[in-house]
């Protein structure tokens, strides 16, 4: 997006930051939504949050490994639906500060990230699984919910205002409620008011059914154009036009908060994510659940550190990269723009000396293996470039990438500028026409 406002421009330029989903529900390694899923004694489950005291949180620590990892940024769950909260407020004592931890793990946490020079982000659940009203809504019980309502508002104006510059405020849990029971769009004007340079995502609620024609009536969390300043694809990495957007992805099989026993997704598969992000234009949100004691998983910690060492030498592949490839390279991996360069990662790597690009029309000055400063002997037709010199070996654990320097911007040839299955299939004629028209090998009608 070239009309991102000067204040924002640090986001997109970012592609990759940490969320981390950390809470009382951690004690119990079954995830973050135990409270609800397994239908536990609220009672017994308060008693449990409040005597959770992690020995071994440093957010430092958890700093200092989201920096290795090329990461520029982080968002942390203040509050989840349990209604547990993470630092010192004064509307409930249901908090970290006011119980057993005795500590305001949001302050800790917002200062570390800011002395590693990352920019802090902040996620804040409307749900509260304790509270009826929550459950009864607007309509069932008013008077309850205004007070739950109000409540809601006054914690994220504490978030906004105790805790110095917030670059980004992430909302989640609206269901069932729409924009107009949660007083959304003052919500927002409020945190404008306090900061007026806040990214904030776009769950605050679905539009109400009234609403006018340009509100898209989504269902649920993620769906809302209306308020928010970007996109949230969940599990999944979808481009949203018009917009900035950051899919969130689990490092895990499925689950957010911490989980004995969960499966963890490899390096390559995560790096893979942040490439294709980066690729349709978006950020990847990178979960982790850090451990009852207030650790980093150590499968976590590792795969991120690989990341790192990757990105040390092929950061120029995330940064400031532009969304859009120029031509098919499916069988090889994916490319990433970035004004006259084009850049090809190499997904598969088959050790062969000579790699062939079909359908790059703009004339290539020079090739580099970029992940070894080597340089590469081209040639170039009007439909196919050759790259040659290609080492046997994978010269990197992940991915190996080739940096084309082009004559100008990357553009395919009008044949390829639609990949298969797409465009005007009419544009293949020529191409097919060249063997001949009948159906046998030679191409040449028989009497």
């Amino acid at each position: 997006m070239s009309d991102v406002p000067e204040q924002w421009r640090w986001f997109p330029d970012a592609r990759f930051g940490l969320f981390i989903h950390w809470g009382a529900y951690a004690a119990y390694g079954r995830g973050e939504q135990v409270l609800f899923r397994e239908h536990l004694d609220q009672r017994d489950y308060a008693r449990r949050a409040c005597a959770w005291a992690p020995a071994h949180f440093d957010a430092a620590a958890w700093a200092a490994t989201a920096r290795r990892a090329g990461m520029r940024y982080a968002v942390l769950t203040t509050r989840h639906h349990d209604g547990f909260c993470l630092w010192d407020s004064q509307c409930t004592d249901y908090t970290a500060a006011a119980q057993a931890a005795g500590r305001d793990f949001v302050r800790e946490y917002v200062e570390a990230f800011r002395a590693a020079g990352l920019r802090v982000g902040l996620y804040y659940s409307l749900a509260d699984w304790r509270i009826p009203a929550y459950w009864e809504g607007p309509e069932h019980d008013p008077e309850g919910w205004a007070a739950f309502r109000g409540y809601v508002h006054s914690q994220v104006r504490e978030l906004l205002t105790g805790y110095g510059p917030i670059d980004v405020f992430w909302f989640d849990g609206a269901w069932p409620h729409d924009q107009r029971a949660w007083g959304s769009l003052e919500l927002v004007e409020m945190m404008r008011g306090l900061q007026p340079h806040i990214l904030i995502n776009n769950r605050l609620g679905a539009a109400p059914p009234d609403a006018a024609p340009s509100a898209d009536g989504g269902a649920g969390a993620g769906e809302s154009r209306t308020l928010g300043d970007f996109g949230t694809p969940e599990h999944h990495i979808t481009a949203e036009r018009d917009r900035l957007w950051e899919s969130c992805q689990v490092a895990t099989w499925r689950l957010w908060g911490y989980t004995v026993g969960e499966r963890w997704r490899p390096a390559d598969l995560l790096l893979d994510m942040l490439i294709e992000a980066t690729q349709k234009g978006g950020n990847l949100l990178l979960n982790v659940g850090p451990q009852p004691d207030g650790q980093l998983p150590p499968q976590f910690v590792e795969r991120l550190d690989a990341i790192g060492r990757w990105m040390e030498v092929h950061c120029e592949v995330i940064r400031g990269a532009e969304p859009g490839e120029v031509c098919e390279f499916v069988t090889y991996g994916r490319q990433v723009r970035s004004g006259s360069v084009l850049y090809l990662v190499i997904r598969f790597w088959d050790g062969r000396p000579t790699l062939t690009l079909a359908g790059l029309e703009t004339r290539v000055e020079r090739a580099e293996l970029l992940t070894t400063g080597q340089e590469l002997a081209v040639e170039q037709s009007d439909d196919h470039l050759t790259v040659t010199g290609l080492p046997v070996e994978r010269p990197t654990p992940l991915f190996p990438v080739i940096k084309l320097q082009c004559a100008e911007p990357p553009v395919a040839r009008p044949w390829a500028r639609a990949r298969l299955w797409g465009g005007d299939p009419r544009r293949m004629t020529p191409w097919a026409s060249a063997r001949g028209p009948s159906v046998f090998a030679d191409g040449r009608r028989r009497p």
